[in-house]
């Protein structure tokens, strides 16, 4: 019984000690992108798209409302035979769908546009970590903002301000 204890302590003891010595990261990116130069260009290029997008959907709907509008005073008028009337219900019909598929075609574009934006940024963000948790000698960076860790002890080191630095920002 005795030798059990004895070989376990024998093998506790380093993992103990070795524990000790592993170092652990910790940032945020939700401090570090909105201060990266990248960022803010990409913001003002989305705004500048979504703008777009906008002016044409408010630039379609009001056309559609116009010709829903004189539609509607001609056929309260009775002064459309019917045919013209159908003609006229369904080139309105055809205009909603036009509208309604450019506003999914109009979201995916904003999608992509921001995926194509962002991407180079986080890679940039990533090889920060990446620099600055070499240098440190930590085994693992944490992205509070990515990843949801629930306690952070004193032992993690913050490497916000570092990997800002690295990234020359302040």
């Amino acid at each position: 019984m005795l030798k059990k204890i004895a070989l376990l302590i024998l093998l506790v003891l380093p993992l103990g000690v070795f524990a000790q010595t592993l170092k652990f990261g910790h940032m945020n990116s939700t401090e570090i992108i909105p201060s990266m130069p990248e960022y803010t260009n990409a913001i003002s290029e989305l705004e500048a798209l979504q703008k777009k997008y906008t002016e044409e959907l408010t630039r379609t709907q009001e056309e559609f409302n116009r010709k829903y509008q004189e539609f509607q005073q001609a056929i309260a008028g009775d002064s459309l035979p019917a045919n013209i009337a159908e003609r006229r219900q369904k080139e309105l019909q055809d205009m909603m769908q036009r509208q309604e598929q450019f506003q999914q075609e109009a979201q995916q574009g904003m999608q992509q546009a921001e995926q194509s934006l962002m991407t180079p940024i986080y890679q940039k963000l990533n090889g920060a970590i990446e620099a600055v948790g070499s240098a440190e000698g930590v085994i693992y960076v944490f992205d509070l903002a990515r990843t949801q860790i629930p306690y952070v002890g004193p032992q993690s080191i913050d490497l916000t301000s570092k990997v800002k630095a690295q990234l020359g920002i302040k």
